[in-house]
């Protein structure tokens, strides 16, 4: 799980459910439960990720995903592609509103990620994977305001 906006250089929080009492994985699940269960990890701490379960506003059918348009979920991909948690057998998967599944064209740049799953309470999609998701992070899509407040950038090098 990731810290809010990466603000910490050990901005992910690897939870175990081995670790936890089945009664309490719902507060770990949650932004101010995981630092209680988790423990704070660097990015090159991290390993294989199988499944990532991102947020999303709207998705289309061909795995476009809109988020709160901060490009958190985006980077935080990137970063995890970038040290080799994430790859290509990686599953990436959202859970939406069936109104949240919109008909044509979402807005999609190099640095997106798309999406393998998209679930609503009715059914499951399976988008195809149309193009490459991203291999890493890319400096020249990224702010001089992120630059300046992701101690992750500056740790993998990337500026």
């Amino acid at each position: 799980m990731a810290v809010p906006r990466l603000s910490e250089a050990r901005c992910f929080w690897r939870l175990d459910p081995g670790r936890i009492d089945p009664s309490d994985m719902p507060a770990a699940a949650t932004i101010r439960g995981a630092p209680q269960y988790g423990q704070p990890a660097r990015p090159r701490d991290l390993p294989h990720v199988d499944l990532i379960v991102a947020g999303s506003v709207a998705v289309n059918r061909k795995g476009v995903r809109v988020g709160k348009g901060g490009g958190y979920s985006d980077l935080e991909y990137a970063i995890g592609r970038e040290v080799g948690a994430i790859d290509d057998k990686t599953v990436v998967a959202t859970t939406v509103h069936p109104l949240q599944v919109v008909e044509g064209n979402l807005p999609a740049t190099a640095h997106d990620f798309f999406l393998d799953l998209i679930v609503t309470p009715e059914r499951t999609i399976r988008p195809r994977r149309r193009g490459r998701q991203p291999n890493g992070v890319l400096p020249a899509h990224l702010s001089d305001e992120k630059r300046r407040a992701i101690p992750a950038l500056r740790e993998l090098g990337i500026r």
